[in-house]
This record gives C-alpha cells, sequence and structure tokens, in this order.
C-alpha cells in the first residue's frame, strides 16, 4: 500500500528525534517558512533529519536539493517530489 504524503507533522517528528530534544513548542505555531537556522537547527540536526527520512520512506534526497531546502516548507516539499517520483505516494 502506498504511504500518504509526507506532512509538516511528519517533519516536527522527525526534527525532533533527530535533535535529541523534546522541545516541541519551538516547532509550534506558524513554522513553515522560517528557516532551519532560525528555529535552532544546524547542519548535524538537518543531516540526521535527511537520514532518518531517507530510511524511513525509502528514499533518497538529492544532498544538493536537501541543502536548499532551507524551511520546513521547502523540505516538505522535497520529500513528496521524491516520495511521488518513487510512486509510494498516494494522489
Amino acid at each position: 500500500m502506498a504511504a500518504t504524503a509526507f506532512t509538516l507533522t511528519d517533519l516536527k517528528n522527525v526534527l525532533l528525534q533527530a535533535a535529541g530534544t523534546d522541545d516541541a513548542a519551538a516547532l509550534e505555531g506558524d513554522i513553515d517558512d522560517l528557516r532551519f537556522e532560525d528555529l535552532g537547527y544546524e547542519s548535524l540536526a538537518l543531516l540526521e533529519t535527511a537520514g532518518h527520512i531517507e530510511r524511513t520512506y525509502g528514499i533518497s534526497l538529492d544532498e544538493d536539493a536537501f541543502a536548499a531546502a532551507d524551511t520546513p516548507r521547502a523540505l516538505v516539499d522535497l520529500v513528496n517530489t521524491h516520495l511521488s517520483a518513487a510512486g509510494t505516494v498516494r494522489p
């Protein structure tokens, strides 16, 4: 069965796991277009996030495209593009 789309909630859960923190408060509100840097996520946490997404969803994120996805909205869109291309997302 195909997976549903990757959502902002999914990303928030992955970010909390990757950063090894329970500080969900930093991810509340309208964060879609805030830069990860402004949310307190540095490169190591984002690399962990990418690895978790790749393992969980069975996709391979392009390194340059991942680096360019500097907001939650951009990263969710990138993951959904890869899921769609892999045929693992229901329309």
